[in-house]
């Protein structure tokens, strides 16, 4: 199944903590991690956050600023972010595809303005503050019910059927096969779900499995893995490995 790697934290900088909880079962289907990013103290210099695309979308919690919440999601390529030298956010990490709410409602990039939308994000962000984090995931989930509820999120088929059969996907042919879709019905399908073309999505998809550690994707050769692995997050694969800790 699809684990994707959401971020690079950088392995110099100790008083950063990140914490992932996995979902209860009854939301595996739709919830990949809740998250949760902090500084433990004022740190020395700004810190700059590595976000990896991952293709799902998130819901962006800011608990120094709890006016401040949104969706969000990346492109086909990393981006890092400069979140300075106090923060703390809890997000929630939806698996591709399952956000049906519309891709008009999502910013690309990091969440940083006041949350203005139909979302109850605002009074969710305010809930979470009460508690440490391990206590607010009840918030969470009870949003995240609301949100299936309301068909803003579900599962999608075509993505799960993707994911059951990804060491046997090799092209965007195979991956239409798979989902037993023709090439253009994929081609609206993922667009309309994940917000991105086939051929970016596999892009990400190769990505994430070569974080992961199994290089099944079949690159054409060292060099090819390395210009896609650095075009993708800016870094050769060994200078990622000395930065970042995935």
């Amino acid at each position: 199944m699809y684990d994707p790697k959401g971020n690079g934290k950088e392995k110099t900088v100790e008083a950063v903590t990140f914490t992932e909880v996995e979902p209860p079962p009854a939301l595996c289907g739709i919830v990949h991690r809740f998250l949760e990013l902090k500084t433990n103290c004022a740190l020395p210099e700004d810190y700059r956050f590595h976000a990896l695309p991952d293709a799902c979308t998130y819901i962006v919690f800011d608990q120094l600023d709890r006016r401040i919440a949104g969706v969000s999601k990346l492109r086909a390529t990393s981006e890092e972010f400069n979140l300075g030298r106090s923060f703390h956010f809890v997000n929630i990490r939806f698996l591709p595809g399952v956000w049906q709410g519309g891709l008009d409602l999502i910013d690309y990039g990091l969440v940083d303005k006041p949350y203005t939308g139909e979302l109850p994000l605002a009074p969710v962000n305010q809930a979470l503050a009460q508690d440490a984090f391990a206590g607010g995931i009840a918030h969470l989930i009870k949003l995240v019910e609301g949100l299936i509820d309301k068909g803003i999120v579900a599962p999608n088929p075509v993505t799960q059927k993707i994911f059951q059969h990804l060491d046997d996907i090799h092209t965007v042919a195979d991956m239409a096969e798979i989902s037993n879709l023709s090439a253009r019905q994929l081609q609206r399908t993922l667009k309309r779900t994940t917000g991105f073309a086939p051929h970016d999505f596999l892009k990400v998809l190769r990505l994430q499995q070569t974080l992961n550690g199994k290089d099944i994707w079949s690159y054409a050769d060292q060099s090819h893995f390395i210009h896609s692995f650095r075009k993708a997050t800016g870094y050769t694969p060994g200078k990622y490995a000395r930065k970042f800790d995935v």
